[in-house]
Order: structure tokens, then C-alpha cells, then sequence
């Protein structure tokens, strides 16, 4: 069952916080109406113990009754029945105090500090978010002044250019037909629409502004006041009106928060203090403070003007009247000759300077806010996880304040046993965690996908920054199908597997709940844009590592299989027959996969190609398997949008389930028809139309326009059957076929054994390579030494196979080999000795698990194995050619 760390998030934060308060609170009120109950029960039984008790006295100051009658037996029924009312006012008195001393003094107590606590916990939440708001504000206008003095620096570089061309660039047109060169200095920006204003704790827009000030100056009295020396001043109203306005219209539930009220309205300009010095808004009627012209201009409300009694001479503008004291001083403070630190300076070098200043303002606000995020995101993950707590203990509290008041009756009150009863029914009925579940079924806004606000470049690139870069371009930028950051976690975690004891330890890494401030460390460590060292890693523990890779997925601007995709898959998994017929969902699958994005898939397969090898060479149980995909179910699928329908659904984890049990099928296929495609464009088949895959990342579009010209010019050219003379050892054809293909990659099998020349000169790769945990890493090298012995074992019928498709196709295309796949068994081969911790584990492939010490792990049962077996298909990780 989810926490409340993991159900109340929202894209501004404070929507999921809104409602976890607001229930938090109601459960306050809860309290306090449990309370009034048992307080009013112990008052009800003390009044109706004394009224008890008063029978007695009453009757006995009664004469000539059963006084008089001495041994009656009537006398006997009425002591009896007296008697039974001192003892019924006692026991009422009994219940008064034992619900008081059991119930009402200790719960009191309780439910004060619990209301303390979740106030002071909206309280830190509220002043971090209004915090966050403020830089996210302050990050967006200095990208817009950033962005607007990069476009003037370049209009007024282009304008040079047109006006200062030399003169030999002119001599074929006539001097007088060509216009005079002239200089246009930058205009100033355009107005910027009117921000919302924030007064008190609700934020208003400009037509809101309107209504409340145009409704005070109705409302609140306005007068003339006299200052001495300065003058008589109009418009003014005493501090203590405003405030009672503001209690009375504005919902103020306390002066404080009315004069905060009130110095926000002195802080945006619409009053000022006279009379003292400052601009302190104070509940006093000693306060004198003066509507400004703007509130008159904004509401439309004529304002009353007289000429001050003593005239300034050093201002004859509209502002003089509203200040008796002139502007001559605000007027020479913005002209100082001594104040310019550059002098001589051109137009175009000053917004140059001005350029770069913005653009070092901007960086430094995206770092504050990024860290401001980080602290946030913490603190709210800290304190939902202590407000859950707190809820629980709440309702459990509140089961005991049940029974401990069923019980101060049931003792002393045999005759309301059934009222008693009926109460012990109800609180049997009190399940805690049933009430808690309830809650985050009904109420939960979302699940935990942390919103990144990344560096912006005006000229896109992406070289400062890892999290939060959308996957196309930090593969891009990586040259790599699969990012650097990927490979390099998933390398690494393969080359301590053999360092932790046991399967349980290994498989654990995934489930294991890691702190968000430990993850957020690492993160900012490796948040470079560059490659992870190894070193930095190694600082870590590796359930943190693991965690690393886990929020890097969730911080992706979109979801690994992408939101796009996500009706469909939801289509696939809600069809009654998609349960019963798995290989036509497997089909469906395919051909929506084939729809991602080339690093999308070659990541997905990555990914998912080492959980398979964790899960088979631990032999994973089903528990775990279902752990693992439902923790990895919101890093792989998300909805573009959280509601109260996609909460709820698990087509995400069941698409999980499917790639760990069908791996190979999904995948292989899209290889094969990947690599008919290839060799079908590789041919001259272009007649088949080109299509391209969905992305949503327009920020490399002139390099993507030129990618395609280069396309379209290549095409009309036929391949060369001989392999590149350039110097060049690399080269990435691009895809062509029908819609099931756009996924360009491009099935390779092992080159057959080539001269020392060819070996030198590398091969010409043609497709994609996905790595395995062994290649693309900055932290594996040494892997080479044995995909070469992989090559040196290919079947003759394989290698024939591939010499005589080169020669009809006449291109240094690679073949097809047959659809064998011999990973499952090379991961057997290499794997960890699960009996004992051998030293020499690296001796295979770099960061496999080695299984069993003998039989598969020796190089002449390698020799052997794939010797028998077909070379199958295998995704490796190579720069790209862009």
C-alpha cells in the first residue's frame, strides 16, 4: 500500500499538500468533536448525579410522612428505594470522574499537541513552497531578460552587417538605389502584461485588484490631514479603519494578520505613511496613511486634490501633490557621470556584456531553484511520512479514547450494559489502517515524479546537465544510443553484484527504500552533462546507485515507453482477450514499441535485459518479480496526467511483467524487422516511405533539418562495396520502411574472421548495439578480449551465410544470422559461483553474475557451447554519426 510519500504530489506542489491538509486538519476537528463528547457526557453525569443526590435531603425535609410511621412496611419499600438513589448518585458522580481522569484530561492534552504538530508542518511546507514559487517567478523573468538581450545582441549584429557592407559587395547595384545605412539602437522591451499581486496569503490578479480597492475606497473614510511645516494632505484614512475593513470584507481572522494585509498594500504602492518616518502598517488610529494616485487611476475613482499650504518650488509635477517633500532628489539620483565602470564602450559590446551578466544571473537562479526543489522535495517527503504517522496514531488514539470511555461507563452502570455493548461494537468496528487505506485511495493526487526545471540554453545544447534533459538529446549529446549516465550505473551494479552475500542481498538493492537526501546528493554530484567517473560511485552505497538510476528515469521530461503510448497500452491490457492469447498481445506490443524513439527502445532494452539476467541467474521467486515491476512501474510508463482513474490503473506494471517474461520475443523481433528495412534501403529499396518516429523535442531542429538533407542528397547515391578509405571506422545508416519499422536497428551477428589489416581498420558497423553491461561504459573496457573470442567462434554455415549475401548486396552491409540468441547461456557461462565468493569473478564478461564455478566457466566449454549454437543478435552502444 502506498504512503503519504508516494500519494500527495502535484505539479505546483501545493495542490497534493492542499489536500493532505485539509484532511489532516479535518482529522483536528475530528478530535476536538470526540472530545466535546466525552466533556459534555462527564458534565451530563455530574449534573445528573448531584440532581440525584438533592432526592434525599428533599424527602427528609418533608414531616408527618414515613417519619411517623415507625415498622410499616411500606417504610421498607421507600428506604429501599432511597437508598438506591444515593447509590444511583454516586455511581453517575463515579462515571463523571472516570471519564474526566480517563478520557477527557489525557485526549485533551493529545489532540492539542497533535494540532500543534500538523500546524507547524503546513506552516514549514507552506513558507518552502512560497519560497520555491518566488525563485521559479524570479527564474522565468531572468530567462526572458536573458533571451531578449541574446536577441538584441544579434538584431543589432545583423543591422551592422547591413549597414557597414564593403564596397565591393556594392558594385553591382546603384548607389542611389540602395537605401541610406542607418543605426537602430535596441527599443525597449514591450510592456509586460501585469503580474498577480500577493496580499496576505492569497494572490490576486489585476481585475481582482480593481474590485477590492475600488469596494475600500467606498468603504473606508477618507479625510484631510494637517502635517505640521509639510502641509494639509488629502485622501488619507487612520490605520485602525483599514484594518476593521479588512477584518470585516478580506476574512482576516486576526489583527496580525490584517496588518500583514495592510503592509502588503503599502509594499505594492497603494499606501503610504504620513506623518512618521518608514513605511510600517500598524493597527493604531494615531497612524495616518494616504491612498496613492495609482489606486485612483487603477480603480477610476476621482481623486480629491488641494494645493498643499506650502508650495515646493523644486517640483511642479503630478507626484508633488500626493509628496510635499519634492523629486528633485529621485530625479538627480539617476544621473552620475562618475558612476559609468565602462567606459567607451560600444552599443554592441554593452549588450554583449549585458548579455552575458543575464545569462550568469540566469544560470545562478536555475541552480538556486534546483536546490530550493531538492530541499523542498525532501522536506515533504519527511514530513508526510511524520504526518502519516501522526494520522495513525490519531485514529488509533481515537480507538482508545472509545474504549476507555465504554469502559468508565460499563463499570459502574451494569444496567446500560446494552448501551455499552452497542459502544464496544462500534469500536471493534475502528480499523486504523482499513481508515488509513481509505484515505489514500480516495484523496491521493498523485504518485512521486519529481518536476525538474532545467537550464534552458538559448543556442540548445545540453553539456551542464544529465537530469532532467529529455533522452534523445542527452544520447545526442553522449553520442551514444543508450546515455552514458545508463550504462555506466547498470556497468557498475554488475561489478558489485558478486561483491554483496547472497541473492537476497543482490535482488534487495531495487526494493531497498533509500533516503531522498541520500539520492539527491549523488545526484547533484553526477549532474554534470559529462561522463560518471567510477570514482564517484564508489563513494556510494549501492541500493543508492540503484536509486540514482531510478529518479533520473522519473526526473525524464517523459516517461521511458512514452505517455503517448500510453492509451495504447492501456488499450492492449484492457481487451478481455489480451489475458488469454499472449502472442497476439506480444504482437501488439511490438509494433507499439517500434513506435518510441530509437534511444528509447535501445534503453528499454538495456534496462531490461539486465533485470531479466538479475531475476534468472538469483532465481527470483514470483513475490519478488511482482516487487520489483511495481517499483519500477512509474520509472518505465507514466501517464502525461494523474487523475483519479490512472492512479488506480497497472497497465504500467503489467507491461513490466511482459518484457521480463518475453524479452527476447518483443525485442528480437524488432531487430529482425529492423534489419530488413536496413538491408532493403541499403539495396535501393526506396520506394518505401520514410516515416519518423514520435518525439516531442523541438529544441535540435536545424541539426535534425540538416540530418535529413544530407538523407535525401545520400540516397541518390549508390553504397560502395568497398569498406570507407576516409579514415573512418564508424558510419550509421539510416532507416527506411513501412510504419512496423520505425524502430532503426539493425541486427548484427559476429563479422567472420578478418585479415590483421581489416582488424586494424575496424569494421563498418550497421545497426544499433544496445550494451549488455560490457560495452559504451567509460567504466568497462576490458570486455573487448571477450566479445572477440565471441567472433572467433561462429558457425561455418553463419559465416558463409554472411560472405555470400556481401557479395550479391555488393555494400559493407553486415548479414543477417539466424535467430539463435546465445545470451541466456553466456550469461550462465560467466556467472557468479553462488556456493563461494571467488576472487577471479572478472575473468567473463565485466559485471555478470557468476553463477556456478564449474561446467559453463571454463573457455573450452565457451568454445563449445557456441560452437552448437547459432550467433544471435546483439545490441551494443557506439557513437554516433550525426
Amino acid at each position: 500500500m502506498p504512503g503519504f510519500a508516494d500519494s500527495f504530489w502535484s505539479g505546483d506542489y501545493a495542490g497534493g499538500l492542499g489536500v493532505l491538509f485539509a484532511k489532516l486538519q479535518q482529522g483536528v476537528v475530528e478530535n476536538e468533536q470526540v472530545l466535546t463528547i466525552a466533556r459534555m457526557r462527564a458534565e451530563a453525569e455530574e449534573q445528573y448525579g448531584s440532581k440525584l443526590g438533592d432526592i434525599v435531603p428533599t424527602t427528609d425535609r418533608m414531616t408527618g410522612g414515613f417519619a411517623r410511621d415507625d415498622g410499616a412496611s411500606l417504610r421498607k419499600a421507600y428506604e429501599g428505594v432511597r437508598g438506591e438513589m444515593q447509590e444511583a448518585s454516586k455511581n453517575h458522580k463515579k462515571i463523571a470522574s472516570n471519564i474526566s481522569e480517563l478520557v477527557v484530561v489525557p485526549f485533551g492534552r493529545w489532540c492539542d499537541a497533535h494540532a500543534a504538530r500538523v500546524q507547524n508542518s503546513q506552516d514549514d511546507l507552506q513558507t518552502r513552497i512560497k519560497s520555491y514559487d518566488k525563485q521559479s517567478d524570479t527564474v522565468q523573468k531572468l530567462r526572458s531578460q536573458y533571451f531578449n538581450k541574446c536577441r538584441q545582441v544579434e538584431d543589432l549584429e545583423e543591422e551592422n552587417k547591413l549597414a557597414f557592407q564593403s564596397p565591393e559587395k556594392n558594385d553591382a547595384f546603384s548607389p542611389k538605389s540602395l537605401p541610406t545605412p542607418t543605426i537602430k539602437l535596441p527599443e525597449k522591451d514591450d510592456p509586460e502584461e501585469p503580474e498577480p499581486l500577493e496580499i496576505g496569503d492569497e494572490t490576486y490578479d489585476q481585475d481582482q485588484v480593481r474590485k477590492i480597492l475600488t469596494h475600500m475606497l467606498n468603504n473606508i473614510r477618507l479625510r484631510e490631514t494637517k502635517v505640521p511645516i509639510l502641509g494639509v494632505y488629502q485622501n488619507v484614512s487612520i490605520g485602525s479603519d483599514i484594518v476593521e475593513y479588512i477584518q470585516k470584507h478580506m476574512g482576516a481572522t486576526s489583527v496580525n494578520y490584517a496588518e500583514r494585509i495592510g503592509q502588503d498594500l503599502v509594499g505594492h504602492g497603494f499606501l503610504r505613511l504620513i506623518g512618521s518616518v518608514g513605511n510600517t502598517f500598524a493597527n493604531s488610529s494615531k497612524m495616518n496613511y494616504q491612498w496613492r494616485t495609482k489606486v485612483f487611476q487603477l480603480t477610476g475613482i476621482p481623486e480629491k486634490k488641494k494645493p498643499l499650504d506650502r508650495v515646493s518650488s523644486t517640483s511642479s509635477t503630478a507626484d508633488s501633490i500626493d509628496s510635499p517633500i519634492g523629486a528633485m532628489g529621485d530625479m538627480l539620483s539617476g544621473w552620475n557621470p562618475l558612476s559609468n565602470s565602462h567606459p567607451n564602450e560600444t552599443p554592441v559590446e554593452r549588450l554583449r556584456r549585458e548579455s552575458t551578466e543575464a545569462d550568469e544571473r540566469y544560470k545562478a537562479g536555475v541552480r538556486k531553484l534546483d536546490l530550493l526543489r531538492c530541499s523542498l522535495e525532501e522536506a515533504m517527503i519527511d514530513h508526510m511520512r511524520f504526518m502519516e504517522r501522526c494520522e495513525l496514531d490519531r485514529l488509533k488514539a481515537i480507538k482508545a479514547v472509545i474504549l476507555d470511555f465504554s469502559g468508565a461507563i460499563s463499570n459502574v452502570i451494569p444496567s446500560l450494559q446494552s448501551t455499552v455493548d452497542n459502544m464496544m461494537l462500534y469500536q471493534e468496528t475502528v480499523q486504523p489502517l482499513g481508515d488509513l487505506r481509505y484515505l489514500l485511495e480516495n484523496y491521493r493526487t498523485g504518485a512521486f515524479v519529481p518536476k525538474v526545471q532545467v537550464y534552458d540554453n538559448y543556442y540548445n545544447t545540453v553539456d551542464e546537465q544529465t537530469f532532467g534533459v529529455d533522452l534523445e538529446a542527452r544520447a545526442r549529446a553522449d553520442r551514444k544510443r543508450v546515455p552514458i549516465i545508463v550504462t555506466t550505473i547498470l556497468t557498475f551494479l554488475d561489478n558489485h553484484y558478486p561483491d554483496l552475500e547472497g541473492d537476497d542481498a543482490r535482488r534487495g538493492i531495487w526494493l531497498v527504500d533509500v533516503p531522498l537526501a541520500a539520492t539527491h546528493h549523488l545526484r547533484n554530484s553526477i549532474n554534470t552533462g559529462k561522463a560518471v567517473p567510477r570514482e564517484i560511485l564508489e563513494r556510494y552505497e549501492i541500493p543508492i546507485v540503484a536509486s540514482a538510476l531510478k529518479l533520473y528515469l522519473l526526473e525524464l521530461p517523459d516517461s521511458l515507453v512514452s505517455s503517448q503510448v500510453y492509451e495504447i497500452i492501456k488499450t492492449i491490457y484492457s481487451t478481455p482477450d489480451s489475458s488469454t492469447s499472449p502472442e497476439a498481445r506480444i504482437s501488439v506490443l511490438q509494433n507499439t514499441l517500434g513506435q518510441l524513439r530509437l534511444a528509447n527502445i535501445a534503453t528499454l532494452d538495456a534496462i531490461t535485459t539486465h533485470f531479466t539476467r538479475l531475476i534468472e541467474l538469483t532465481s527470483a521467486e514470483e513475490p519478488y518479480i511482482s516487487a520489483l515491476a511495481q517499483n519500477l512501474a512509474p520509472c518505465i510508463l507514466r501517464p502525461r496526467t494523474d487523475n483519479s482513474l490512472t492512479m488506480h490503473e497497472r497497465h504500467n506494471y503489467r507491461l513490466i511483467r511482459d518484457l521480463f517474461a518475453h524479452k527476447e520475443a518483443i525485442f528480437g523481433e524488432l531487430k529482425r524487422a529492423s534489419s530488413h528495412a536496413h538491408n532493403a534501403a541499403a539495396g535501393g529499396g526506396s520506394s518505401a516511405p520514410r516515416l519518423r518516429a514520435i518525439s516531442t523535442d523541438e529544441s535540435n531542429r536545424r541539426v535534425n533539418v540538416e540530418a535529413r538533407n544530407r538523407a535525401i542528397a545520400s540516397r541518390s547515391r549508390a553504397a560502395s562495396p568497398a569498406p570507407p578509405t576516409n579514415g573512418r571506422t564508424h558510419r550509421r545508416d539510416r532507416s527506411a520502411g513501412p510504419a512496423e519499422t520505425r524502430f532503426p536497428i539493425h541486427p548484427t551477428s559476429s563479422p567472420p574472421a578478418a585479415s590483421a589489416e581489416t582488424q586494424r581498420k575496424g569494421a563498418v558497423r550497421a545497426s544499433l548495439e544496445v550494451p549488455d553491461g560490457t560495452t559504451g561504459s567509460p567504466a568497462v573496457e576490458k570486455s573487448n578480449s571477450t566479445a572477440a573470442e565471441h567472433n572467433n567462434h561462429i558457425p561455418e554455415s553463419a559465416m558463409s551465410e554472411t560472405q555470400d549475401q556481401t557479395q550479391q548486396n555488393g555494400s559493407a552491409e553486415q548479414p543477417h544470422a539466424e535467430e539463435g540468441v546465445i545470451g541466456n547461456e553466456a550469461e550462465k557461462r560467466d556467472s557468479l559461483n553462488r556456493g563461494s565468493r571467488l576472487p577471479a569473478r572478472r575473468t567473463g564478461t565485466a559485471g555478470s553474475l557468476n553463477r556456478s564455478s564449474g561446467g559453463l566457466g571454463g573457455v573450452g566449454a565457451r568454445t563449445s557451447l557456441e560452437g552448437e549454437r547459432p550467433v544471435g543478435v546483439q545490441l551494443t552502444d557506439a557513437p554516433m554519426d550525426d
